[in-house]
């Protein structure tokens, strides 16, 4: 979903498969919701929904699902639908930071479950604003190396505006100013190179490496939070070396 950095490969190894796809699904399927409610039911009209629409088929969420989120969110099932994104921050161990981003129908149950998830698994909740300038808002394009260089990409995304492209070990993260994300996503598809993601993401100016104990105890804290329905994306600061991961997999 969100804060693939280095120790995300490794959190991801012990998450579970079926828990991690109905997540995502879930996340996507509110999505549509949010852009149906909004503009209504006809993506001809509404690129917000065509574009909420065209990630979760990318996603492989099931055309009856999309369907009944579009008419829900349109109000054409008689259901009220009405989101409220809220973002909570939060301090980690070793100096580490969270952005845990929420889209919710009763903001009191998201708040009493993320100020838990983050107070019972050794994290602080921090004041509004301290840790938000920590991070920029950024869009980002995610795929798959492949047979792919980075010099590769850069022939094709530098002039649609990506501003940097980041190694994550087996993919790639194109980072770009937010009103470009289009461009960029637009850019790849016309070179017909497939992507994951393409998302407006929070992306740390700085990165807070963590000891063996400090990223166990962190990974213990994402996971409860990445846990909680109400939780579209947690982004941070928080950095594994290569030695920190090693020692984490074989303690798994």
């Amino acid at each position: 979903m969100s804060g693939h950095s280095k120790w995300a490969t490794t959190k991801h190894k012990k998450a579970a498969i079926d828990a991690k796809r109905a997540k995502a699904f879930a996340k996507f399927i509110k999505g549509i919701e949010v852009a149906a409610r909004a503009g209504g039911a006809d993506m001809a009209g509404n690129p917000a929904l065509e574009l909420a629409v065209s990630k979760a088929k990318k996603n492989s969420v099931p055309i009856n699902n999309i369907d009944r989120a579009v008419k829900r969110g349109a109000g054409l099932t008689g259901e009220v639908v009405d989101y409220t994104e809220i973002i909570y921050e939060a301090r980690g161990p070793q100096g580490s930071a969270l952005l845990i981003e929420c889209l919710t129908d009763n903001k009191n149950r998201a708040a009493s479950e993320v100020r838990v998830g983050i107070t019972r698994n050794g994290g602080t909740i921090a004041d509004p604003g301290s840790v938000a300038y920590l991070f920029n808002r950024q869009g980002v394009v995610r795929l798959p190396k492949g047979e792919l260089t980075e010099d590769d990409l850069l022939m094709v995304v530098l002039d649609a505006g990506a501003d940097e492209i980041m190694d994550e070990d087996e993919n790639f993260a194109i980072v770009c100013d937010p009103s470009d994300l289009r461009a960029v996503a637009a850019a790849l598809d016309e070179a017909e190179i497939a992507y994951e993601s393409d998302e407006m993401e929070f992306i740390p100016s700085m990165k807070v490496d963590l000891d063996v104990d400090g990223a166990r105890k962190f990974l213990k804290l994402y996971d409860a939070l990445e846990e909680l329905d109400d939780v579209q994306g947690i982004y941070t600061n928080a950095d594994l070396s290569d030695e920190v991961r090693a020692a984490l997999d074989e303690e798994q």
